[in-house]
């Protein structure tokens, strides 16, 4: 199956035709998020149901700048826009409202086709230069529940100066969006140094981030 990359959208992939069978009706599914960070809050988060051809980043690869403006800014509305017009490679996409905190969860539900669709989902970590949690392409269960572990990413679109003055959200009040160029590509956050602004006690963290859970309901 050949994968195209969109123009020059890197980090969204789309490869061959749309894999829904014809009268394939979705279910619906919520989906719980819990923040198990001691002390890193999650800005809104955004989810989409797709087809398994269509991947949010690649590990690796450059992030796509719908995909950085969520990791540097918290914005998810690009990314969330960019999902929208890929058609049927995606069934549906949800976001979730305000800060999650450290401890918190959040539920929400999503439509999708039981034995096609992949499920995603990203959001900034605050206090972070261009920090995000995510979960790739994880499979919709065809029936009960599932809980899968969601690490901390890196978008590589700005260097982790650990400066208030580029870091948006309640901790620093800094600008959302920055020009000056990261590592060039997504990879595992390396968590906070405490280099500059940022308390490294306060603020870094171990693996996984996260804990999603999904459970189909109808």
């Amino acid at each position: 199956m050949r994968t195209i990359i969109i123009g020059a959208l890197a980090g969204i992939f789309i490869a061959g035709a749309a894999a829904a069978a014809e009268g394939n009706v979705p279910a619906l599914y919520q989906v719980r998020v819990t923040n198990v960070t001691a002390g890193v809050y999650f800005t809104p988060t955004l989810a989409a149901a797709h087809s398994p051809s269509v991947r949010m980043f690649e590990l690796g690869a450059p992030a796509s700048v719908e995909l950085a403006t969520l990791a540097e800014s918290g914005d998810v509305g690009p990314l969330q826009s960019l999902l929208g017009s890929l058609g049927r490679d995606v069934s549906a996409t949800a976001t979730t409202g305000g800060l999650l905190a450290p401890g918190a969860s959040t539920t929400f539900t999503i439509r999708g086709r039981p034995n096609q669709d992949r499920l995603s989902l990203a959001a900034m970590l605050l206090p972070t230069n261009d920090g995000f949690y995510a979960i790739d392409a994880m499979p919709l269960p065809a029936r009960g529940s599932h809980s899968y572990m969601a690490l901390g990413y890196d978008a590589g679109s700005e260097f982790n100066d650990e400066l208030c003055s580029n870091i948006p959200g309640p901790q620093c009040g800094g600008s959302g969006l920055s020009a000056a160029d990261g590592e060039g590509y997504v990879h595992v956050h390396p968590g906070t140094h405490g280099m500059a602004d940022l308390n490294r006690a306060n603020y870094d963290w171990r693996n996984p981030v996260a804990v999603v859970t999904v459970t189909r309901i109808k």
